[in-house]
């Protein structure tokens, strides 16, 4: 692993719908985010397919990404991720077969086993909870739709994607257990750690999948992607203030599921234990000035043990986005 300022920073965005925002309004605000990160030279933006949820647009990534690309030219672009029981690998293997056509080397295909919804929306996908189970064996079809050689035809018994046959499309696998680690150390392929939501069982996660890793035509080596949340400002008060309310704007969204409720309500339920367990999943956060945070996020790297940090950057709107990411760049350095 190198030192960790000498780490590649990359982006999640979850097409965030804020509150009395329009959704298109919040796919722009995307499109925006792409196009800064790519202005301040961040590795890549991935986003992540989620149902049923109105705080979050990113349903579709290879929609979503299909049209960020063609309003950035170079930062890679990908799903962070695509939840595979929810689709076929060979559709999955169509769409970012395509994207991969329209914007060679630019591409990322992450993979999750989640649903990524509730069990009613589960029924509206078409989908079976079974579905999870066939995750490992999707994964290596979907490898095969996307590969060239006679043995990936062999095992999707004849059938080409086209698009996406010989576009061998980087696949990575997401996750936030010890299952994901060791299906991607198995695979030889990278492995991004959850743990910007899910931050209980990442420094296991790692050396699973390090000490399990097996090299694959893919990747010689392990590479290891970790998840924190980010709130870098100028001024610590008010990355203090900002921090305040995007935990209280979490357990409303959570815990009382966007009711309406007063502050002292509010305050009520950020004080019981479903409000503590809330916060506890966003453990893994950066908050203050640009050395502050590096200071913080070079900790959590060596803690991650992790090849490359997957920034979710925190901010009630648009200009405070994209100056954690400003203010982050200059305190880590190109």
């Amino acid at each position: 692993m190198a030192s960790s300022t000498a780490l590649p920073l990359s982006v999640i965005d979850f097409a965030t719908v804020r509150p009395g925002q329009a959704v298109g309004d919040a796919l722009r605000d995307s499109v925006a985010l792409a196009q800064k990160s790519e202005e301040l030279g961040y590795d890549r933006v991935w986003y992540a397919e989620h149902h049923n949820m109105g705080s979050i647009a990113s349903s579709s990534p290879a929609v979503l990404m299909a049209h960020i690309a063609s309003q950035t030219s170079s930062i890679r672009l990908g799903s962070g991720g695509v939840m595979l029981p929810n689709h076929s690998p060979l559709v999955i293997a169509e769409q970012f077969g395509t994207l991969a056509e329209l914007h060679p080397g630019r591409i990322d295909l992450g993979l999750g086993r989640a649903p990524g919804t509730d069990p009613q929306t589960l029924v509206a996908l078409r989908r079976e909870a079974s579905a999870a189970e066939r995750f490992p064996e999707d994964v290596r079809e979907l490898k095969a739709f996307l590969g060239g050689k006679p043995t990936d035809i062999a095992r999707t018994r004849g059938i080409v994607a086209v698009p996406g046959r010989g576009t061998e499309v980087p696949l990575y696998i997401l996750g936030s257990s010890l299952f994901g680690a060791q299906l991607a150390a198995a695979y030889g392929l990278p492995y991004a750690f959850a743990s910007h939501f899910a931050p209980d069982a990442l420094e296991q996660a790692s050396q699973v999948y390090r000490e399990k890793f097996q090299p694959s035509d893919q990747l010689d080596e392990p590479y290891m992607i970790a998840a924190v949340n980010v709130v870098a400002d100028h001024d610590t008060e008010r990355a203090g203030r900002t921090l305040i309310e995007y935990q209280r704007q979490r357990v409303k969204l959570m815990a009382a599921r966007g009711r309406d409720l007063s502050e002292e309500q509010l305050d009520m339920v950020m004080d019981s234990p479903a409000g503590a367990q809330i916060l506890h999943m966003i453990s893994y956060t950066a908050v203050g000035d640009g050395p502050d945070v590096r200071e913080y996020l070079e900790r959590f790297a060596h803690r991650a043990g992790a090849d490359e940090l997957m920034i979710a950057p925190v901010g009630s709107d648009r200009e405070r986005i994209h100056g954690t990411l400003e203010v982050l760049r200059e305190a880590w350095g190109h």
